[in-house]
């Protein structure tokens, strides 16, 4: 939790909610729960990076559809999509973004800033391969700017046999 001054306000009011000291207040550690909890809800209401799959049940040879929203006020480059099969050495090959074909299989794939209008990206991948047995699959895209990640997102599928 960031040292902020709602966060050191609750530790003060906590540490002086003892009741054997003179002028404490009894209501410290629900002040504490209600912060937190503010504190939590907060962060989830807005992620700097999202990433959904309009189906995460994939199958192979069929297309997977998925959409990315970027919130980061800061300065970017673009953002990067890597996908693992976990359980397996075979990839899944991106083949468009943003109604743009992709030419060469590819397995990784970058969206510059300048290619995604209102910080937002669709694409479109599949799987080349019959699995022998049901795996997951890890999508994680990420912010990058000047070679660095900033901030990612995870998004889980299962891959049928």
């Amino acid at each position: 939790m960031p040292n902020s001054w709602a966060c050191s306000s609750a530790w003060t009011e906590c540490w002086t909610s003892n009741p054997l000291v003179e002028g404490s207040k009894p209501s410290g550690p629900v002040f504490i729960s209600q912060i937190i909890y503010f504190h939590l809800n907060c962060e989830s209401i807005v992620k700097d990076i999202e990433l959904k799959l309009e189906d995460t049940n994939i199958f192979p040879h069929s297309e997977i559809k998925g959409h990315i929203t970027v919130n980061y006020p800061g300065r970017y480059d673009g953002v990067v999509i890597n996908t693992q099969i976990l359980g397996s050495n075979e990839l899944v090959v991106y083949r468009s973004y943003n109604e743009k074909k992709i030419s060469q299989n590819v397995s990784r794939l970058f969206i510059s800033k300048e290619d995604m209008p209102d910080n937002k990206a669709e694409f479109t991948a599949s799987i080349e391969f019959k699995p022998k047995e049901t795996h997951e699959i890890k999508f994680r895209v990420s912010i990058i700017e000047q070679h660095k990640e900033i901030e990612s997102d995870v998004v889980f599928g299962k891959l049928s046999a």
